[in-house]
């Protein structure tokens, strides 16, 4: 099995645009589950993975100043949909990393991720020859999460700008795509907090998950 030593150095950026309108609005990611916030555990996944993290919200950054991470908003107006800021972290490696040629995307309200998420998205992008990687579990692609080339950036700017394309999987069917799957047992690693409900389905996960924000 691949490990996070077998992928080069792969920034992650954790998407935190959601309006959490099923949640009366706010900020998803800072719900807290078993005294710390989703997006705490988000990171506390994601960041033994990537070669940094980077954090894609609109609005105020100074909210999530306690977390450390640069804050990175959309870059294209009016374009509130994931693949925007997707494109912006594509901007902000081809900015400041230039040597990085794929960037991880995960959502920042999944706050039980596999531990080795970027080691088998790399390892599938890799085996398959493929341009875009991403994740999937029980039967269903999740989309938001994947692995991303640094050198579609300009086509994917043309897509959301010219094209009018919002929707994550127009834009993909486009290329040679890895779908990597996880298993749902004991819990779904993909699982996303949208309602209050999931909230409290959220807490009971979370022992079985193992030590809080592990």
């Amino acid at each position: 099995m691949a490990t996070s030593r077998d992928a080069p150095g792969i920034p992650g950026v954790l998407l935190a645009g959601g309006l959490a309108r099923r949640m009366g609005g706010g900020d998803k990611p800072m719900r807290r589950i078993g005294g710390r916030t989703i997006l705490e555990r988000v990171i506390a996944r994601l960041k033994p993975q990537c070669d940094g993290l980077i954090l894609n919200a609109n609005g105020d950054p100074a909210r999530f100043a306690a977390f450390g991470l640069p804050v990175i908003p959309d870059g294209v107006a009016d374009f509130p949909g994931p693949l925007a800021g997707i494109l912006a972290a594509l901007d902000w490696a081809a900015a400041n990393r230039p040597k990085v040629s794929l960037v991880l995307s995960a959502a920042a309200d999944c706050p039980f991720l596999p531990r080795d998420l970027v080691a088998r998205l790399y390892q599938a992008l890799a085996e398959q020859n493929a341009q875009l990687a991403v994740a999937a579990s029980d039967g269903q692609s999740h989309p938001v999460i994947g692995l991303w080339s640094v050198a579609l950036r300009e086509e994917l700017r043309h897509a959301l700008v010219v094209e009018d394309i919002r929707k994550i999987d127009r834009w993909t069917a486009r290329y040679k795509l890895a779908t990597v799957t996880w298993s749902t047992a004991p819990l779904d690693p993909f699982f996303n907090a949208n309602t209050m409900d999931d909230i409290a389905e959220a807490e009971r996960l979370a022992e079985l998950d193992g030590a809080p924000g592990a």
